[in-house]
């Protein structure tokens, strides 16, 4: 298929295609008069890559996804190398959630110091 087909079907520009071709992430075929060609398999990388980003994984995350499709399993979170990507994310997210929580805690106090009188919501005080 053309890179025009697959952007529709995977629900990407064209120009994220090219992008993911530049960083390494899918390689396009050339036909004779140079249009780039591309297969089901690049389907398949490309709906992994968008569903990485979706939940905030970068590219360079996704790459160990790609190369698991590419080794011909049916996951791209089949490869040791995924998994580890996987567990890095869930501690970055938790470290997130830490800091978000102190910064909380910190606007919650400085609301009771602006407003002793306030009372704070039930969503304020969780």
């Amino acid at each position: 298929m053309r890179i025009g087909e697959l952007a529709r079907r995977a629900g990407v520009s064209p120009r994220a295609l090219r992008y993911y071709e530049q960083q390494g992430l899918i390689r396009a075929r050339r036909t004779a008069n140079g249009y780039r060609e591309y297969s089901e398999a690049d389907l398949k990388l490309v709906t992994e890559i968008r569903s990485l980003l979706t939940v905030g994984f970068t590219l360079e995350d996704a790459k160990p996804f790609v190369a698991c499709l590419r080794a011909g399993h049916e996951s791209g979170a089949d490869c040791p190398e995924s998994v580890e990507v996987y567990r890095r994310k869930l501690a970055e997210i938790d470290d997130e959630i830490r800091a978000l929580l102190v910064r909380r805690a910190e606007v919650a106090g400085q609301l009771s110091t602006a407003c002793p009188g306030c009372v704070l919501t039930k969503q304020e005080k969780t």
